[in-house]
């Protein structure tokens, strides 16, 4: 893909930075993130299903997500505590393979004329924390995610 995700995770800070651009509106990309059966399309890595038991991206509203690699199944869950249309969200994130580790991450969807830049800021409860989130593979699932979600807004 010709957007390259850059992900920061500075030493000794429990937190993570992510940025990509996509050649797509804002309108479109946030509507990726909104409807559930799009979701289900593009989030998690290469050769993973992905099943949503719920999908709210609505303030206060709640998510489940399972990512499905043969017989192996990872839970996760959160809240979308702030959701502002095409703008701006805030979620909390758990592995339930890691119970009582959730971070907060705030995703600020930006216009660039046609185009979309995605900025994400996670914060982790320690330092250990967010560098087991790290050596899970995150930047893989998450470049692999958004390149898939690349190729369906730009469709």
């Amino acid at each position: 893909m010709s957007n390259a995700l850059t992900v920061t995770a500075p030493e000794g800070l429990p937190f993570i930075d992510f940025e990509r651009e996509f050649d797509a509106p804002v309108a479109a990309v946030f509507e990726a993130f909104r409807d559930p059966a799009l979701v289900a399309r593009w989030m998690g890595p290469d050769g993973y299903g992905v099943e949503l038991p719920e999908w709210d991206f609505t303030t206060g509203g709640r998510w489940s997500m399972v990512n499905i690699d043969g017989d192996d199944r990872y839970e996760f869950r959160g809240t979308f505590h702030t959701v502002r249309e095409n703008e701006f969200a805030i979620q909390t994130f758990e592995f339930l393979g890691v119970p009582d580790v959730v971070s907060i991450e705030s995703m600020t969807f930006e216009d660039l004329g046609g185009r979309t830049r995605l900025s994400g800021h996670a914060v982790y409860p320690s330092l250990e924390a967010r560098d087991g989130m790290i050596a899970s593979g995150m930047e893989t699932g998450l470049r692999e995610g958004y390149d898939k979600l690349e190729a369906l807004v730009a469709a």
